[in-house]
């Protein structure tokens, strides 16, 4: 006779465990704390062989029932129903510790030798600022393409229309490996084409010269409250108009300062070629204080949260963004600002300012001009751009004309 769930409840424990059939192979258990427990007797490959089904009463009769019959489809189809289960549970285990973020993070592993360190640095930060919160501890099984979206989404509301397109850019990357090294069947950033916000990629937002004054002030009052740290980098920035990257993962060892210069290697450099920053007086006074700060540390600017890791390059637009100069100036602004300034008001050549923001030489014959001439003049002109900064920041106006080189 099956049972039913009066029956169940009515089931009293003995001395010894005991059964009560329901058919099928299947029967509950009663042990003699109580306990009731379903099970399944069956057999496979002329074994006799049980079969766990649950716990009365959080495994209902009907639920019972329902695995039985998925264990009897599973015999005629000539698989082992235990042995199922068992496999079952391990691809539960592996793809449960297959988060996005382990996947990421094997696959920046694998992928970072044929990237600059200054790239491969960039990217993991971003992924742990933007990404992983979101859903980097999610099984990579379960990510689909609208959870991806709202992330991308998200991302574009603070404005950041470029770093959503590298963000999925980055998890499009991701996903695919998991492809071929088979922990998923397809990548679902491959729906998403088309479903970010369309956007101009202008050119950074810069200051003009006749806007120096009040920056200069405004950094110096530090009304914005900024660490001393954050402060030391934008005057880097305005003093070496090095790329952010380039600036914020610098290290203690590239600095010689004896020689004055700052020595970027080729695998920092977007051009793959290694750059040398003369390094003015008051270049030098920024650098030792801040290496009172950090120079028991890796990086000249490491993350104030984080010190194993160097600053976030959100760290220099939050900084302006406070002094407020949100949308008109960036980091890569310096850069700009610097090479019209250095032009109009000290008279450099294009090419010796060029050869400084490291961009590269048109052609052979520049290339060998610069390695026999440029530096001794980028030498001069560095020392004359930070002792113009001091001018135009002492006399509060933009200096008219042509500033006088120093010897």
């Amino acid at each position: 006779m099956k049972l039913t769930d009066i029956k169940c409840k009515a089931a009293k424990p003995l001395e010894k465990p005991w059964k009560i059939s329901d058919g099928g192979g299947m029967y509950l258990e009663v042990m003699p704390n109580g306990s009731k427990y379903w099970r399944m007797k069956y057999r496979f490959q002329g074994k006799e062989k049980r079969l766990a089904l649950g716990v009365y009463p959080e495994t209902s009769l009907a639920e019972a029932r329902d695995r039985r019959d998925k264990a009897r489809k599973q015999l005629q189809d000539g698989i082992d129903p235990s042995f199922q289960k068992q496999e079952d549970k391990r691809l539960a285990r592996l793809n449960s510790s297959q988060t996005f973020e382990a996947v990421a993070r094997e696959w920046h592993e694998h992928s970072k030798a044929r990237w600059s360190d200054g790239y491969a640095i960039e990217l993991l930060n971003r992924l742990e600022r933007d990404i992983f919160p979101e859903f980097g501890s999610r099984p990579i099984t379960d990510i689909a393409a609208p959870h991806i979206l709202q992330v991308m989404r998200k991302i574009e509301s603070r404005g950041a229309h470029e770093i959503a397109r590298r963000a999925l850019q980055s998890c499009g990357q991701v996903f695919r490996y998991a492809v071929v090294t088979g922990r998923i069947e397809s990548d679902p950033t491959r729906d998403l084409k088309g479903a970010l916000k369309p956007f101009k990629k202008g050119h950074y937002a810069a200051l003009e010269s006749k806007e120096l004054p009040d920056f200069l002030s405004t950094l110096n009052h530090n009304e914005a409250r900024l660490y001393p740290q954050t402060r030391h980098a934008l005057r880097l920035l305005m003093l070496t108009f090095v790329r952010t990257s380039e600036l914020i993962n610098a290290t203690w060892d590239e600095f010689n300062f004896e020689a004055k210069q700052w020595n970027i290697p080729a695998k920092r450099m977007k051009m793959r070629k290694p750059h040398v920053v003369p390094l003015s007086k008051q270049a030098l006074t920024v650098l030792k204080a801040q290496k009172e700060l950090t120079g028991h540390w890796q990086w000249v600017f490491p993350n104030l949260v984080r010190p194993q890791k160097p600053m976030s390059n959100n760290t220099v637009l939050m900084a302006l963004k406070r002094m407020g100069y949100k949308g008109r100036m960036t980091g890569h602004g310096f850069r700009a600002l610097a090479m019209s300034t250095i032009k109009e008001s000290l008279g450099y050549r294009h090419e010796v300012v060029d050869r400084q923001l490291a961009h590269a030489p048109q052609n052979k014959v520049d290339a060998a001009y610069d390695r026999a001439a440029f530096l001794t003049e980028r030498k001069k002109m560095m020392q004359q751009w930070a002792d113009y900064l001091d001018a135009v920041n002492s006399q509060g106006k933009v200096i008219v004309g042509t500033f006088k080189k120093r010897a």
